[in-house]
């Protein structure tokens, strides 16, 4: 061998851990590798969070309503919390759209509340105000129409609407999401 090949062979290689931008890919990569790895991870855990498949079962439920007869109601239960539906009768919806919205709490009209039809009153039997269950009341007073729901606990009134017109509760029984279905026989809540 020639003395400059031996002299370039020996000359010392360049660190290549030294580089910045080497050193700068091989942290992010080892970061994007460990990201990809904690998700990896964190799935399971994610996933038992996950409604089972009993409470699934129960986002929505279909009741039966052909029997029930103008000015009567039934309960049913959805996701643990009492429906009131309610077949109204004529006078029922004419003073619930007579209400003066003026002397509500949480003012909405009884069209926007049960637009679909408005001889179904749908509501969550829930008080608004600590959760408790509203009892219906034939008459519930106050100068009003007669029926509607008094809770027992605080002494909240709701109209035949479910509208809110005194006591602690903040607003009126909620509208669950619903439809009808079966050309009308029965409702689908959830």
């Amino acid at each position: 061998m020639s003395k400059n090949s031996q002299s370039e062979s020996k000359e010392p290689l360049k660190d290549d851990l030294s580089d910045p931008s080497r050193r700068d890919f091989l942290t992010l990569t080892a970061c994007a590798v460990g990201a990809v790895g904690a998700g990896a991870a964190a799935l399971p855990f994610i996933n038992s969070m996950n409604p089972a498949a009993d409470v699934m079962a129960l986002a929505s439920v279909d009741i039966d309503i052909k029997g029930i007869q103008p000015g009567h109601s039934k309960t049913v239960v959805w996701r643990g919390k009492p429906i009131f539906i309610r077949h109204r009768t004529e006078e029922e919806i004419k003073a619930a759209n007579e209400t003066s919205l003026k002397i509500l709490p949480d003012p909405q009209t009884d069209q926007e509340r049960f637009a679909k039809d408005p001889k179904w009153l749908v509501v969550i039997g829930v008080c608004t105000h600590l959760g408790c269950i509203p009892n219906e009341q034939k008459d519930i007073g106050h100068g009003l129409h007669e029926g509607g729901w008094l809770c027992p606990c605080h002494g909240s009134v709701y109209d035949i609407s479910g509208r809110i017109i005194s006591g602690p509760a903040p607003k009126n029984l909620e509208v669950p999401p619903y439809q009808f279905i079966n050309n009308g026989s029965a409702i689908r809540i959830g």
